[in-house]
């Protein structure tokens, strides 16, 4: 399935509306990946810092990559109603695009179960660009963290996604 997913019904509600875990025990194992990307812009002068190692805090994207890996671990921690898995590998990138002043951050996760890891790659791709904002925050207060969003998924039920510019 490529483009726009349309959903019947939300799978996190219960008869009554209330909000409940849904139950995966009847779904196949499967391998699964999920890829994601956030974008945080910067200014010219924190671009610079960012490139050149001047951020005193350290080695801004490398922490951040680090910190994309232990927000992906810890997604169910995070976000209520959302499954334990197993990662079989979390791969987060940061490259910094010096046309846009941003810093753009791609996580790819993946595992072998019976959920997706949209989660996992989501909060990885946000939590790497909050600790960008966090190490940058002395030097520029009105970084912009934008266009947090799915890319692709593959596995499951619902089949694959792929994000498709056009339908927004």
């Amino acid at each position: 399935m490529n483009g726009k997913m349309v959903m019947k019904e939300f799978t996190h509600l219960d008869e009554n509306g209330k909000a409940r875990m849904v139950d995966v025990s009847d779904k196949a194992v499967t391998k699964r990946t999920a890829v994601a990307e956030a974008r945080i812009l910067v200014n010219k002068e924190t671009f610079a810092l960012i490139s050149g190692g001047g951020i005193k805090k350290g080695d801004v994207l490398s922490v951040a990559q680090l910190a994309g890996v232990m927000g992906a671990k810890k997604t169910a921690d995070l976000i209520p109603l959302c499954h334990n898995i197993t990662t079989d590998s979390i791969d987060v990138s940061c490259m910094p695009e010096e046309e846009t002043h941003s810093v753009r951050i791609v996580a790819k996760v993946t595992c072998t179960g019976r959920t997706g890891a949209e989660m996992e790659a989501l909060t990885a791709a946000s939590v790497a660009a909050l600790t960008v904002y966090d190490m940058c925050k002395a030097v520029q207060k009105d970084m912009e963290i934008t266009q947090i969003r799915l890319l692709e998924k593959t596995g499951g039920v619902h089949g694959d996604y792929v994000w498709d510019s056009k339908q927004q």
